[in-house]
């Protein structure tokens, strides 16, 4: 289950017209049931996303025991991340969450083309 996982998202970034370069490093466990993936995209636009990954199998699923999808302009400003690190307990969705620039706000775990779509919104808006 793992593999599929990281080729879904290997072939994300391939596929995707906003993406102008990539680094991805995969680690994985002995038994193949935990892995590690970080990595960096920049943009068109030179906005970048930094995100690491800690998946683990257990009983036929994928559970994500960390994640980090931080994404920021090309001036290195925050835009936004997603995070699951046990703080910000105020927010109904503890410990999800997403920061904005100025703030914190409740969230969902998004899937990697979710996550894209949205960096691609912003993009395409910021042009307009």
């Amino acid at each position: 289950m793992i593999l599929p996982f990281i080729e879904e998202i290997e072939e994300i970034i391939s596929s995707s017209f906003i993406v102008v370069s990539s680094n991805i490093q995969k680690y994985f466990s002995s038994s193949k049931k935990e892995a590690y993936i970080k990595g960096k995209l920049t943009f068109i636009d030179l906005s970048f996303l930094e995100f690491s990954i800690f998946v683990i199998e257990k009983n036929k699923r994928l559970v994500f025991d960390k994640y980090r999808y931080q994404y920021m302009d090309s001036m290195k400003k925050l835009i936004f991340r997603y995070d699951n690190a046990p703080h910000h307990k105020e927010v109904p969705t503890f410990p999800i969450h997403k920061h904005l620039r100025d703030k914190v706000v409740e969230s969902h775990l998004p899937d990697f083309k979710e996550l894209l779509e949205e960096i691609s919104a912003l993009i395409i808006q910021s042009i307009k």
